[in-house]
């Protein structure tokens, strides 16, 4: 029986980090694209986006222009993950380099799971 309910056990925990990873995974190649409307299929319906302590609580139409801008004026030279974790509250958090051709950011992104499905429920980009 023990060994029934660890195996139902580890396969969710699987599971679970599976659908995190997967997520990860989209925003990654959205931010190498540069595409702004990739990133925010991966976004709650209401997403916090700073830059450079600068921003609000966006709806996914309202943030798309704003990352459009973003990778506009900083076109993706490279993103790469420096950090993953989790938070006792089941948060997932994920810290990257973004950099462009002339400048680099921090991008800290806080990952929420909503019906079943990590979304990205916070980014701030700040200039390194």
């Amino acid at each position: 029986m023990m060994k029934q309910l660890f195996a139902i056990l580890s396969i969710f925990f699987i599971a679970q980090v599976a659908m995190g990873q997967e997520t990860t995974e989209n925003v990654e190649q959205a931010f190498n694209a540069g595409s702004a409307k990739e990133l925010i299929k991966y976004f709650n319906q209401v997403t916090e986006v700073k830059i450079n302590d600068v921003g609000a609580n966006y709806s996914k139409a309202q943030a798309e222009p704003l990352l459009r801008d973003f990778f506009k004026q900083n076109p993706p030279a490279s993103f790469e993950y420096i950090h993953r974790g989790t938070s006792p509250e089941g948060l997932k958090y994920n810290i990257a380099l973004y950099s462009s051709r002339s400048k680099t950011y921090r991008v800290v992104l806080l990952l929420k799971k909503v019906n079943d499905q990590y979304v990205v429920d916070t980014i701030n980009f700040s200039e390194d």
